[in-house]
Protein backbone atom coordinates (compact mmCIF):
# COMPACT_ATOMS: atom_id res chain seq x y z
CA UNK A 1 0.00 0.00 0.00
CA UNK A 2 1.70 3.64 -1.04
CA UNK A 3 1.23 6.51 1.63
CA UNK A 4 -0.65 9.10 1.03
CA UNK A 5 0.91 12.54 -0.66
CA UNK A 6 0.31 15.44 -0.33
CA UNK A 7 -1.49 15.78 -3.80
CA UNK A 8 -3.61 12.16 -2.84
CA UNK A 9 -7.46 13.50 -2.76
CA UNK A 10 -7.80 11.35 0.74
CA UNK A 11 -5.65 14.13 2.49
CA UNK A 12 -7.65 16.97 1.17
CA UNK A 13 -11.01 15.08 2.90
CA UNK A 14 -9.97 14.53 6.10
CA UNK A 15 -8.51 18.28 6.51
CA UNK A 16 -12.26 18.82 5.83
CA UNK A 17 -12.97 16.84 8.83
CA UNK A 18 -11.47 19.24 11.08
CA UNK A 19 -14.24 21.84 9.95
CA UNK A 20 -17.36 22.64 11.88
CA UNK A 21 -20.41 19.91 10.70
CA UNK A 22 -23.15 22.60 11.98
CA UNK A 23 -24.41 22.87 8.51
CA UNK A 24 -28.23 21.37 8.44
CA UNK A 25 -29.86 20.13 5.65
CA UNK A 26 -33.54 19.62 6.19
CA UNK A 27 -34.60 16.95 3.33
CA UNK A 28 -38.51 17.03 3.15
CA UNK A 29 -40.91 14.16 1.17
CA UNK A 30 -41.42 10.24 1.37
CA UNK A 31 -39.65 7.60 2.96
CA UNK A 32 -41.11 4.03 2.35
CA UNK A 33 -40.21 0.43 2.39
CA UNK A 34 -38.95 -1.02 -0.62
CA UNK A 35 -39.21 -4.43 -1.39
CA UNK A 36 -35.82 -5.64 -4.05
CA UNK A 37 -36.56 -9.32 -5.45
CA UNK A 38 -33.92 -11.62 -4.07
CA UNK A 39 -32.61 -11.98 -7.12
CA UNK A 40 -31.90 -9.42 -10.35
CA UNK A 41 -33.17 -9.52 -13.98
CA UNK A 42 -36.64 -10.79 -13.31
CA UNK A 43 -40.09 -9.64 -13.01
CA UNK A 44 -42.16 -8.45 -9.86
CA UNK A 45 -44.01 -12.16 -11.27
CA UNK A 46 -41.16 -14.21 -11.17
CA UNK A 47 -39.12 -12.90 -7.88
CA UNK A 48 -38.96 -16.05 -5.77
CA UNK A 49 -38.70 -13.37 -2.98
CA UNK A 50 -38.46 -9.94 -1.67
CA UNK A 51 -36.09 -8.14 0.99
CA UNK A 52 -37.56 -4.85 2.06
CA UNK A 53 -35.25 -2.33 2.24
CA UNK A 54 -35.96 1.21 3.84
CA UNK A 55 -36.09 4.05 0.84
CA UNK A 56 -38.14 7.16 -0.34
CA UNK A 57 -35.77 9.70 -2.04
CA UNK A 58 -35.69 12.12 0.64
CA UNK A 59 -34.98 10.16 3.39
CA UNK A 60 -32.43 8.40 1.55
CA UNK A 61 -30.41 11.77 1.12
CA UNK A 62 -30.70 12.74 4.43
CA UNK A 63 -29.27 9.45 5.65
CA UNK A 64 -26.64 9.93 2.89
CA UNK A 65 -25.36 12.91 4.25
CA UNK A 66 -25.34 12.10 7.85
CA UNK A 67 -23.16 8.66 7.06
CA UNK A 68 -21.09 11.17 5.76
CA UNK A 69 -20.44 12.72 9.15
CA UNK A 70 -22.69 15.74 7.80
CA UNK A 71 -25.92 17.06 9.55
CA UNK A 72 -29.64 16.09 8.60
CA UNK A 73 -32.85 16.04 9.27
CA UNK A 74 -35.97 14.48 7.69
CA UNK A 75 -39.75 16.16 7.47
CA UNK A 76 -42.15 13.71 6.38
CA UNK A 77 -45.17 11.05 7.22
CA UNK A 78 -45.42 7.49 7.91
CA UNK A 79 -47.95 5.07 8.89
CA UNK A 80 -48.66 4.70 12.70
CA UNK A 81 -47.67 1.06 11.89
CA UNK A 82 -44.55 -1.43 12.59
CA UNK A 83 -43.18 0.06 8.84
CA UNK A 84 -43.51 3.59 10.34
CA UNK A 85 -41.93 3.03 13.38
CA UNK A 86 -39.35 0.34 11.77
CA UNK A 87 -38.24 3.56 9.04
CA UNK A 88 -38.43 6.50 12.31
CA UNK A 89 -35.85 4.31 14.33
CA UNK A 90 -33.54 3.60 10.88
CA UNK A 91 -33.46 7.27 10.46
CA UNK A 92 -32.05 7.50 14.26
CA UNK A 93 -29.86 5.10 14.24
CA UNK A 94 -28.44 6.97 11.43
CA UNK A 95 -28.36 9.93 13.14
CA UNK A 96 -30.57 11.71 11.81
CA UNK A 97 -32.86 14.43 13.17
CA UNK A 98 -36.24 13.21 13.13
CA UNK A 99 -38.14 15.68 15.36
CA UNK A 100 -39.97 16.71 11.94
CA UNK A 101 -41.08 13.37 11.15
CA UNK A 102 -45.40 12.94 12.05
CA UNK A 103 -47.14 9.29 12.03
CA UNK A 104 -50.74 8.92 10.71
CA UNK A 105 -52.72 6.38 12.40
CA UNK A 106 -55.31 6.65 9.82
CA UNK A 107 -53.27 5.69 6.40
CA UNK A 108 -50.43 2.92 5.92
CA UNK A 109 -46.84 3.61 5.29
CA UNK A 110 -46.22 3.87 1.43
CA UNK A 111 -44.64 0.60 -0.14
CA UNK A 112 -42.97 0.30 -3.41
CA UNK A 113 -41.78 -3.08 -5.05
CA UNK A 114 -38.47 -2.44 -6.77
CA UNK A 115 -37.88 -5.04 -10.00
CA UNK A 116 -34.06 -5.11 -11.11
CA UNK A 117 -34.10 -5.34 -14.98
CA UNK A 118 -31.02 -7.65 -15.97
CA UNK A 119 -29.53 -4.32 -17.27
CA UNK A 120 -29.73 -3.30 -13.86
CA UNK A 121 -32.26 -0.47 -14.21
CA UNK A 122 -35.61 -0.42 -12.41
CA UNK A 123 -39.16 -0.70 -12.32
CA UNK A 124 -41.64 0.55 -10.11
CA UNK A 125 -45.03 -0.61 -8.45
CA UNK A 126 -46.50 1.31 -5.58
CA UNK A 127 -48.93 0.95 -2.96
CA UNK A 128 -50.14 4.60 -1.78
CA UNK A 129 -53.65 4.62 -1.92
CA UNK A 130 -53.17 6.92 -0.11
CA UNK A 131 -50.38 6.46 1.95
CA UNK A 132 -49.39 8.23 5.07
CA UNK A 133 -46.66 10.63 3.35
CA UNK A 134 -49.96 11.99 0.93
CA UNK A 135 -51.54 13.56 4.22
CA UNK A 136 -48.94 15.37 5.97
CA UNK A 137 -50.66 18.77 6.61
CA UNK A 138 -48.91 22.40 6.58
CA UNK A 139 -49.79 22.61 10.68
CA UNK A 140 -48.08 19.83 11.20
CA UNK A 141 -45.01 21.21 9.68
CA UNK A 142 -41.70 21.72 11.88
CA UNK A 143 -41.09 25.56 11.26
CA UNK A 144 -37.99 26.08 13.95
CA UNK A 145 -36.21 22.79 11.98
CA UNK A 146 -37.15 24.52 8.71
CA UNK A 147 -35.50 27.90 10.03
CA UNK A 148 -32.46 26.12 11.45
CA UNK A 149 -31.39 25.01 7.68
CA UNK A 150 -28.61 25.90 5.54
CA UNK A 151 -30.30 23.85 2.80
CA UNK A 152 -33.81 22.70 2.30
CA UNK A 153 -33.93 20.07 -0.18
CA UNK A 154 -36.94 18.26 -1.76
CA UNK A 155 -38.39 16.26 -5.06
CA UNK A 156 -41.26 15.95 -7.11
CA UNK A 157 -43.44 13.23 -5.69
CA UNK A 158 -44.79 15.12 -2.64
CA UNK A 159 -46.18 17.43 -5.35
CA UNK A 160 -48.75 15.22 -6.41
CA UNK A 161 -51.72 14.93 -4.22
CA UNK A 162 -53.24 17.42 -1.43
CA UNK A 163 -52.78 18.02 1.69
CA UNK A 164 -49.16 17.00 1.07
CA UNK A 165 -48.71 19.46 -1.65
CA UNK A 166 -49.54 22.68 0.59
CA UNK A 167 -47.54 21.23 3.18
CA UNK A 168 -44.21 21.60 0.78
CA UNK A 169 -44.79 24.92 -0.95
CA UNK A 170 -45.57 26.37 2.89
CA UNK A 171 -41.89 24.63 3.71
CA UNK A 172 -40.48 25.97 0.75
CA UNK A 173 -41.55 29.38 1.57
CA UNK A 174 -40.46 29.43 5.27
CA UNK A 175 -37.13 28.18 4.16
CA UNK A 176 -36.71 30.43 1.37
CA UNK A 177 -37.68 33.34 3.78
CA UNK A 178 -34.61 32.13 6.01
CA UNK A 179 -32.28 32.76 3.50
CA UNK A 180 -31.89 28.77 3.23
CA UNK A 181 -30.28 26.94 -0.45
CA UNK A 182 -32.99 25.34 -2.01
CA UNK A 183 -32.19 22.12 -3.56
CA UNK A 184 -34.60 20.39 -6.02
CA UNK A 185 -34.28 17.04 -7.54
CA UNK A 186 -37.27 15.86 -9.15
CA UNK A 187 -37.09 12.66 -9.28
CA UNK A 188 -39.35 11.57 -11.93
CA UNK A 189 -42.01 8.60 -11.05
CA UNK A 190 -44.86 8.92 -13.70
CA UNK A 191 -46.51 5.85 -12.55
CA UNK A 192 -47.76 8.01 -9.84
CA UNK A 193 -48.91 11.09 -11.27
CA UNK A 194 -52.49 10.99 -12.93
CA UNK A 195 -50.80 12.34 -16.43
CA UNK A 196 -47.60 13.03 -18.30
CA UNK A 197 -48.92 16.89 -18.58
CA UNK A 198 -49.48 17.06 -15.19
CA UNK A 199 -46.56 16.29 -14.13
CA UNK A 200 -44.59 18.28 -16.28
CA UNK A 201 -46.76 21.36 -15.18
CA UNK A 202 -46.17 20.49 -11.21
CA UNK A 203 -42.60 20.19 -11.72
CA UNK A 204 -41.35 22.92 -13.42
CA UNK A 205 -44.12 25.11 -11.83
CA UNK A 206 -41.68 25.23 -8.70
CA UNK A 207 -38.76 25.13 -11.14
CA UNK A 208 -37.41 29.07 -10.97
CA UNK A 209 -37.36 29.18 -6.76
CA UNK A 210 -34.45 26.50 -6.24
CA UNK A 211 -30.75 27.43 -6.24
CA UNK A 212 -29.68 24.02 -6.60
CA UNK A 213 -31.38 21.28 -9.00
CA UNK A 214 -30.28 18.11 -9.97
CA UNK A 215 -32.06 16.54 -13.27
CA UNK A 216 -31.44 13.23 -14.93
CA UNK A 217 -30.90 12.85 -18.72
CA UNK A 218 -34.17 10.91 -18.99
CA UNK A 219 -36.15 13.84 -17.14
CA UNK A 220 -34.42 16.56 -19.43
CA UNK A 221 -36.22 15.16 -22.82
CA UNK A 222 -39.55 14.76 -20.32
CA UNK A 223 -39.27 18.55 -19.18
CA UNK A 224 -38.18 19.46 -22.28
CA UNK A 225 -40.58 18.07 -24.51
CA UNK A 226 -38.72 15.29 -26.37
CA UNK A 227 -35.43 17.81 -26.91
CA UNK A 228 -31.67 16.37 -26.54
CA UNK A 229 -30.88 15.69 -23.27
CA UNK A 230 -26.58 16.56 -24.36
CA UNK A 231 -27.48 19.60 -26.14
CA UNK A 232 -25.79 22.11 -24.05
CA UNK A 233 -27.91 25.05 -25.56
CA UNK A 234 -31.37 22.90 -24.33
CA UNK A 235 -30.50 22.84 -21.03
CA UNK A 236 -28.92 26.17 -20.82
CA UNK A 237 -31.82 27.97 -22.39
CA UNK A 238 -34.79 25.52 -21.17
CA UNK A 239 -33.97 24.65 -17.93
CA UNK A 240 -31.00 27.33 -16.68
CA UNK A 241 -32.46 29.77 -14.70
CA UNK A 242 -31.83 33.35 -13.69
CA UNK A 243 -31.62 32.65 -9.90
CA UNK A 244 -30.00 28.81 -10.19
CA UNK A 245 -26.36 28.79 -8.53
CA UNK A 246 -26.01 25.19 -9.53
CA UNK A 247 -27.51 22.94 -12.38
CA UNK A 248 -26.03 19.73 -12.47
CA UNK A 249 -27.17 16.91 -14.99
CA UNK A 250 -26.54 13.12 -13.95
CA UNK A 251 -25.56 10.67 -16.63
CA UNK A 252 -25.34 7.15 -14.58
CA UNK A 253 -21.70 5.63 -14.69
CA UNK A 254 -20.67 8.03 -17.25
CA UNK A 255 -21.07 10.91 -14.62
CA UNK A 256 -22.45 14.06 -14.80
CA UNK A 257 -22.29 17.82 -16.03
CA UNK A 258 -22.37 20.96 -14.76
CA UNK A 259 -23.72 24.47 -15.37
CA UNK A 260 -23.53 27.27 -13.01
CA UNK A 261 -23.91 31.10 -14.57
CA UNK A 262 -19.93 31.38 -14.77
CA UNK A 263 -18.78 28.22 -15.75
CA UNK A 264 -19.96 24.67 -16.88
CA UNK A 265 -18.27 21.44 -17.69
CA UNK A 266 -18.13 17.80 -16.89
CA UNK A 267 -16.76 14.82 -14.30
CA UNK A 268 -16.13 11.25 -15.67
CA UNK A 269 -17.91 8.85 -13.63
CA UNK A 270 -16.19 6.06 -11.55
CA UNK A 271 -16.22 2.33 -12.82
CA UNK A 272 -17.49 0.10 -10.30
CA UNK A 273 -19.64 -3.65 -11.02
CA UNK A 274 -23.25 -2.63 -10.71
CA UNK A 275 -25.23 -4.87 -8.54
CA UNK A 276 -28.51 -2.63 -8.31
CA UNK A 277 -28.42 1.02 -8.75
CA UNK A 278 -31.29 2.22 -6.75
CA UNK A 279 -30.16 4.82 -4.58
CA UNK A 280 -27.42 6.04 -6.07
CA UNK A 281 -28.73 9.37 -7.68
CA UNK A 282 -29.85 9.58 -3.96
CA UNK A 283 -26.34 8.58 -2.99
CA UNK A 284 -25.17 11.58 -5.25
CA UNK A 285 -27.27 14.35 -4.02
CA UNK A 286 -26.16 13.63 -0.60
CA UNK A 287 -22.37 13.83 -1.58
CA UNK A 288 -22.78 17.30 -3.55
CA UNK A 289 -25.52 18.56 -0.89
CA UNK A 290 -22.78 17.63 2.26
CA UNK A 291 -20.07 19.36 0.33
CA UNK A 292 -22.33 22.51 -0.28
CA UNK A 293 -23.66 22.44 2.97
CA UNK A 294 -20.20 23.40 4.65
CA UNK A 295 -18.70 24.90 1.69
CA UNK A 296 -20.69 27.49 -0.59
CA UNK A 297 -17.65 29.07 -2.04
CA UNK A 298 -18.23 26.20 -4.56
CA UNK A 299 -20.70 27.80 -6.41
CA UNK A 300 -17.80 30.40 -7.88
CA UNK A 301 -14.93 28.12 -7.31
CA UNK A 302 -14.65 25.71 -10.18
CA UNK A 303 -11.57 23.55 -9.24
CA UNK A 304 -13.60 23.32 -5.84
CA UNK A 305 -16.83 22.12 -7.29
CA UNK A 306 -15.13 19.81 -9.55
CA UNK A 307 -13.73 17.91 -6.48
CA UNK A 308 -16.99 17.86 -4.85
CA UNK A 309 -18.90 16.93 -8.21
CA UNK A 310 -16.25 13.88 -7.79
CA UNK A 311 -16.64 12.93 -4.24
CA UNK A 312 -20.27 12.98 -5.40
CA UNK A 313 -19.83 10.48 -8.60
CA UNK A 314 -18.03 7.98 -5.77
CA UNK A 315 -20.93 8.11 -3.85
CA UNK A 316 -23.18 7.23 -6.43
CA UNK A 317 -20.57 4.57 -7.83
CA UNK A 318 -20.35 2.57 -4.32
CA UNK A 319 -23.70 2.68 -3.67
CA UNK A 320 -24.50 0.86 -6.76
CA UNK A 321 -22.22 -2.18 -5.78
CA UNK A 322 -24.74 -3.68 -3.24
CA UNK A 323 -28.78 -3.95 -3.02
CA UNK A 324 -31.06 -1.68 -1.68
CA UNK A 325 -30.77 1.84 -0.78
CA UNK A 326 -29.82 3.01 2.60
CA UNK A 327 -28.33 -0.12 3.22
CA UNK A 328 -25.88 0.73 0.64
CA UNK A 329 -25.48 4.47 1.03
CA UNK A 330 -21.35 5.01 1.66
CA UNK A 331 -19.31 6.36 4.90
CA UNK A 332 -16.83 8.79 4.23
CA UNK A 333 -14.40 6.12 5.12
CA UNK A 334 -15.21 4.15 2.56
CA UNK A 335 -14.97 6.91 0.27
CA UNK A 336 -11.53 7.57 1.72
CA UNK A 337 -10.78 4.02 1.29
CA UNK A 338 -11.72 3.92 -2.47
CA UNK A 339 -9.99 7.14 -3.01
CA UNK A 340 -6.50 5.42 -1.28
CA UNK A 341 -7.39 2.19 -3.32
CA UNK A 342 -7.52 4.53 -6.61
CA UNK A 343 -4.17 6.48 -5.75
CA UNK A 344 -2.22 3.06 -5.23
CA UNK A 345 -3.93 1.37 -8.68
Amino acid sequence: MAHPTSSDPSNDLRKEDCKERDSLVVCFGEMLIDFVPTVGGVSLAEAPAFKKSPGGAPANVAVGISKLGGSSAFIGKVGADEFGYMLADILKQNNVETSGMRFDSNARTALAFVTLRADGEREFLFFRNPSADMLLQESELDKNLLKQARIFHYGSISLIDEPCKSAHLAAMRIAKNSSCILSYDPNLRLALWPSEDTARKSIMDIWDQADVIKISEDEITFLTGGDNPYDDNVVLKKLFHPNLKLLIVTEGSQGCRYYTKAFKGRIAGVKVKPVDTTGAGDAFVSGILYSIASDQTIFQDEKRLRKALYFANICGALTVTERGAIPALPTKEAILQFLLEAAVI
